[in-house]
């Protein structure tokens, strides 16, 4: 379902997406699905010799789930931009909440825009990934 975009506002905010936790099968499935099978994300005695207490979330995992949160808000063809910085390592256990809010309206090569910032953060309120997405509004 999305939003009616032609009445979006600065300061509106996207319905916040909650997943379930992250376990070592979410992990596996996304490096399967996605190719990145980097041993510092499903085996844990790579992880403990290259200084990590166990194994970790992909990077593009959160940022996969990031673009859930902006397609189903608006529709994929209108997404012109979607960037991100890796702040934090999302480890397991972690609760992951996407969430978003409109920052700017603007045009944007001759089509009207918003601007979204987005962010996952864990049940600890610490920002994992930080980013924004612009969206063409119509």
């Amino acid at each position: 379902m999305t939003y009616a975009l032609q009445n979006v506002k600065v300061g509106d905010v996207l319905p916040a997406l909650s997943l379930p936790v992250v376990d070592r099968t979410t992990l596996a499935l996304f490096g399967c699905a996605s190719g990145d099978l980097n041993p510092i994300h499903i085996d844990v005695d790579f992880a403990r010799k290259a200084g990590m207490p166990d194994v970790f979330a992909h990077g593009m995992l959160g940022m996969a789930w990031l673009g859930r949160l902006l397609t189903q808000w608006a529709p994929q063809r209108q997404l012109r931009h979607f960037g991100v910085r890796f702040q934090g390592i999302t480890h397991l256990g972690n609760v992951v909440t996407c969430q978003g809010r409109v920052v700017e309206i603007a045009d944007v090569d001759g089509e009207r825009c918003v601007r979204v910032e987005v962010a996952t953060t864990n049940q600890y309120g610490q920002v994992k990934i930080a980013g924004d997405a612009l969206i063409a509004i119509g």
